[in-house]
This record gives C-alpha cells, structure tokens and sequence, in this order.
C-alpha cells in the first residue's frame, strides 16, 4: 500500500486548523504544519498559531520550533517534509499537511528549483546594505545583474529581491539561471513532477467573500484583544529578521515607532489581510487536483478522504 498525504488547504482564517484537528483526531495521525511564519518561536498571536489545547488533541510539527533569526526557505521545508514523511509513514499510513503558504505546500507537491545555499556572510552583507541604503538601491542592483528576474520579480517584496541578489552574490550567477522548473500545479504537467514515495489529496477550503473577510476582521480583533501589540513591542530588537516581515507585525511596528494610531494600524492589519487571502485563493485556484469545500462540510471531506485512504487502494 502507498501512503497518503493529506494536503488541507486554503486562505488564511478560514477555518483550516479545526476541521484538520477533527480530521487528525478521527484518522490517528499527525499534523504536520505548513505556515511559513508559525514555524518561529515567539510569533503566536500574530501568526494564529495553534493553542496549547489544540496542541494536546494531535501531534504536531513544524510548529514554534525556529528561533526569529534561523535562516528557512521553502526548499529546506520540502528537504525537512520529506525527511520527516519517510520516519512517520513507519507508523502511520495517513499524514496530514495543513496550511497556507503556498510556496511551501507547492515545494512538498511538486518539488523546488536546486537553489544554492546562502552564504551568512553574504546574508549579513546585505541585510546591513538593506539598512543603510534602502530597498530602491538593491532593486536596482537587481536589474543590472540579473534583469530577467528583474522583470518578474515582486518588486515591492524586499526580501525576494534580496535573496535573488544573495544567490548572485554567492554563485556569482544569476537567481534567474537556477530557475529551470515552472510551478507544475496543474494535471498537464503531472508527468513532470518528481516522484514522491507517497500518494497526495489536496482538500481546498473555502467561503464566500463576505463570509471569509468577516472572519478575518474578527480575528485581528482577537489578536488586538489578545495582545498583540504587546507581542510586536517585545519583538522589536528582531523588526528586521525575515519572518517579521508579514502581516500584523509591521503595522504593528508602525504604532511603535509612532507613525500610525492603533485604530488605523487595525484597519490597515484587515485589509492587508484581505488582500493576502485574495492572493492565496488566486494561487490555489490555478491548481486542478484540489477538491473545495466549505469548512462546515466535514462529512464530505471524511467521505472523500475514506475513498483515498490506503486500505481504498
């Protein structure tokens, strides 16, 4: 028998972690956590990490074991899943894998371009580059060294032209040259993928907009209420680390430094938010062998997963 990996996905608070708790605790198994930001230490209010309840009713991995200036990448992820999936899979034949970063669930599906490892010197360098000459300085440096990704690139996301500039930097070529896969989400493309010694069904979850934006209104309301901003003050000496450069931290940094009162902060954190969640759905939605549900249809999601456990095969 092959075994299963259970892919449960979807756009930030739309309900993922409950059904997949729900889901753990009626097939046995472990959960192995897909948030890029939830992986570090000290960030639980601001990421929705799980609780120390919700902890307790299934195993979990990948879940506050990174300090905040641990260097990780989507591709140690898929190096550390497929690791860990080879050990579980000796006493389970179901896993499951939920989250939201779609990088990092892209990188476990289908494998990751073979990108060089980062220098710290070269890190430093440029983190200290960053700071003293701003981000507008290194985009450009980017266009002249390698224009192809250049022209592809988030150009407002600092920290991929940075780590483009990092490899360039470390290699001595280009971050476009080590590019030679596209994202193979679709089922044309299937015949491309790297084999993985386990079989993959991804569950996508879904709402209708009002509903899902309601949601994640209420929960940076949590968070405020919560603490967050108390949270985000005990992290300054760390504002410039990678992983607290997300949602939620950097408005709350900006009430720290004075620029912005808390009630704007808030609201610029939801639709921020909003915005974060339109881009996961956007991602997900080009991937064909997701099934969607809504996250209350808990018996049709059990009664696809039945079909494609391995006892099914």
């Amino acid at each position: 028998m092959t075994p299963l990996l259970i892919v449960i996905l979807g756009p930030t608070a739309v309900g993922k972690t409950e059904l997949t708790l729900s889901i753990a605790e009626e097939l046995g198994c472990p959960i192995l956590n897909c948030d890029s930001r939830q992986i570090y230490r000290s960030m639980r209010i601001g990421t929705a990490a799980p609780t120390e309840e919700q902890l307790k009713r299934a195993r979990h991995y990948f879940v506050g074991q990174l300090s905040l200036n641990d260097y990780y990448s989507a591709a140690k992820y898929e190096q550390d899943v497929l690791q860990l999936t080879s050990a579980l899979y000796k006493k389970h034949d179901t896993l499951i894998l939920s989250g939201g970063s779609m990088m990092y669930i892209d990188a476990v599906c289908n494998g990751i371009d073979d990108i060089p490892t980062v220098t710290e010197e070269v890190r430093t360098h440029l983190a200290q580059r960053l700071q003293n000459e701003g981000p507008d300085i290194l985009l450009e440096e980017l266009r002249l060294v390698d224009p192809e990704h250049y022209d592809n690139v988030d150009r407002k996301n600092t920290k991929r032209v940075v780590h483009a500039l990092e490899i360039f930097y470390t290699t001595g070529k280009p971050y476009s040259s080590f590019l030679t896969r596209k994202t193979l989400r679709s089922s044309e493309d299937a015949h491309k993928r790297p084999k993985r010694p386990f079989r993959i069904l991804k569950i996508g979850l879904n709402r209708p907009r009002e509903e899902l934006f309601e949601r994640i209104n209420t929960r940076v309301d949590n968070m405020i209420n919560s603490g967050l901003l108390h949270e985000a003050m005990s992290l300054m000496p760390y504002r410039h680390e990678n992983a607290l450069n997300t949602v939620g931290y950097k408005e709350m940094f900006n009430v720290l430094d004075g620029t912005w009162e808390l009630p704007m902060a808030i609201e610029r954190m939801k639709k921020n938010t909003r915005v974060y969640a339109k881009k996961q759905l956007t991602w997900f939605m080009h991937d064909k062998s997701i099934s969607w549900f809504h996250p209350n249809q808990h018996k049709e999601v059990m009664d696809l997963i039945r079909k494609n456990l391995p006892d099914n095969e």
